[in-house]
C-alpha cells in the first residue's frame, strides 16, 4: 500500500526484522496493556534480546553503531506494527537519550552506564522538565550543590517517562544560580545517575493513554551524586543535551507516521469491509478522500523525517528539518488517527476496534517533545529570519 522511497535493502530488512519480532506482541496484548497497565517488559527484552535497543549506540558499547536514519525507520516499524505509542515509547529514551554519554563521557562512563541499557539490564528515564517551567529549560529550579566528591540535589521534576520501573535517571539540574551566570543557558550541568527511591519520591500521572508507560512527576529531596556521574563540565549540560534534541524530534516524528499509517490500514480495511445500503462504505469518495489526503501527507511527512535524518547522520544542520518533520508528522498523524475513528463510525467509539486508542496515543506526538506551536516558531524565526515572538 505504501511507498518505499529509496529504502536500502539493509534498511527493508531492519522493517522486517522489526516487523517480525512486533508480530508475536498483537492487538490482545497492547489492548490488555491499555486497560491494566503494567511496563510491556517482555516486548522490551524481546528487543534488547535481538540487539535492538542499542542500535545508535557505538560497537565498543554492545550497540550497532547505526544512524538516526536506521533508528527512525525501526521506530516508525514498531509504531506501525499495533502497538502504537506505547509500543514507542517504552523504548524512546534508548535511541537517543544518552547521546550526550556517547559524545561527552569519559571511556569509563560510556562502559559504565551504556552496555547495561543496550543489554536491556537497565533502563533509564530522562529527568529534565519542571512543573510551572515547561520547555523554558534554563530556568530550571533543581539545584545539585557541589559536597566534596558528590552533589546534593533536591528539586522536582514532571512528564517523567518510565520512572516507576527505572534503575537510573539521565538528570538536568542547576549547579550555579541563576544570578551568578553570564547567560541563562550556563550553569546547568548534566548527570547520569542511580534513581534512588528513598531520595526521589515518583508519583505517577494519570492521563488520557499509553496507560503502560508510566508518566511522573518526581520530587528529589537530598539526593546524594557521586562526581563520577557527571557527564562532561559542570555548567556545560544546558549545550550537551541539546545533542539529542533534534534526534529525538527526528524520532517522534516517525513514531508519529507509523502510528498514522497503522490506523489509515485499520480505517482502510474496514472500508472495505463494511457495507451499507448493499454497496461497501469504501466506494464513496466522502470515505475514500479523506483517507487519500491522510496517505498523501503522511508520505510527505516520512519524506521529511527521512530528510531530517540523513542530515543529522552527516553531520549537517538539521533544526529546521528536524522541526518541520515533527510538526508535519504529528498533525498528519492526528488527522489520520482521527479519520479513521470517523470511518468506523460508531465502532470506532468501541475498544474492540482500536481505532480509538490509537487517537487517545497520537496526542503524545503532537504535543511532545515541544508543542506544534514552538516548532512552526523555531522555523519562522531559525529559516524565515523573523523576529523571536516569546
Amino acid at each position: 500500500m505504501f511507498m518505499h522511497y529509496t529504502l536500502k535493502d539493509d534498511h527493508q530488512t531492519i522493517r522486517d526484522t522489526i516487523a517480525k519480532i512486533c508480530s508475536e506482541f498483537g492487538d490482545d496484548y497492547w489492548f490488555e496493556r491499555d486497560q491494566q497497565g503494567g511496563f510491556p517488559e517482555d516486548f522490551y527484552q524481546a528487543l534488547a534480546t535481538s540487539g535492538w535497543l542499542g542500535i545508535c549506540t557505538p560497537e565498543a558499547y554492545g550497540g550497532s553503531g547505526l544512524g538516526i536514519t536506521e533508528a527512525a525507520i525501526m521506530m516508525q516499524a514498531i509504531a506501525e506494527a499495533g502497538g502504537g505509542m506505547s509500543a514507542a515509547s517504552s523504548i524512546h529514551i534508548n535511541m537517543f537519550g544518552l547521546n550526550p554519554v556517547v559524545v561527552f563521557g569519559t571511556e569509563e562512563q560510556k562502559q559504565r552506564m551504556l552496555r547495561p541499557m543496550v543489554e536491556g539490564r537497565e533502563k533509564t528515564c530522562f529527568g529534565v522538565t519542571e512543573p510551572n517551567v515547561g520547555l523554558n529549560t534554563t530556568q530550571l529550579k533543581t539545584r545539585a550543590v557541589r559536597d566534596g566528591d558528590r552533589y546534593i540535589v533536591s528539586g522536582q521534576k514532571v512528564w517523567i517517562s518510565t520512572a516507576q520501573v527505572a534503575e537510573k535517571i539521565l538528570l538536568l539540574a542547576r549547579t550555579t544560580p541563576l544570578e551568578e551566570v553570564s547567560k541563562p543557558t550556563m550553569g546547568l550541568s548534566l548527570f547520569h545517575t542511580d534513581l534512588d527511591r528513598s531520595k526521589i519520591d515518583v508519583r505517577e500521572i494519570e492521563k488520557m493513554g499509553r496507560k503502560c508507560v508510566d508518566s511522573n512527576e518526581l520530587f528529589i529531596d537530598g539526593l546524594e551524586v557521586p562526581i563520577e556521574d557527571r557527564i562532561g563540565e559542570e555548567g556545560r549540560g544546558f549545550e550537551y543535551i541539546l545533542h539529542g534534541l533534534n534526534p529525538e524530534r527526528v524520532l517522534i516524528a516517525a513514531e508519529a507516521i507509523g502510528l498514522g499509517r497503522l490506523a489509515l490500514q485499520r480505517a482502510t480495511e474496514y472500508a472495505k469491509e463494511r457495507v451499507v445500503f448493499d454497496r461497501p462504505i469504501g466506494q464513496n469518495q466522502s470515505i475514500q478522500h479523506p483517507l487519500a489526503i491522510n496517505w498523501a501527507n503522511l508520505e510527505a511527512s516520512r519524506l521529511m523525517v527521512m530528510a531530517a535524518a540523513e542530515q543529522y547522520d552527516n553531520d549537517e544542520n538539521c533544526g529546521a528539518a528536524a522541526n518541520a518533520a515533527k510538526y508535519l508528522a504529528g498533525e498528519a498523524a492526528f488527522d489520520a488517527c482521527q479519520q479513521a475513528v470517523m470511518t468506523h463510525g460508531g465502532y470506532g467509539y468501541a475498544k474492540e476496534y482500536h481505532v480509538e486508542r490509537y487517537l487517545r496515543e497520537v496526542m503524545v506526538p503532537r504535543i511532545a517533545p515541544i508543542s506544534p506551536q514552538l516548532a512552526l516558531s523555531y522555523i519562522a524565526e531559525r529559516v524565515l529570519g523573523l523576529p523571536k515572538s516569546y
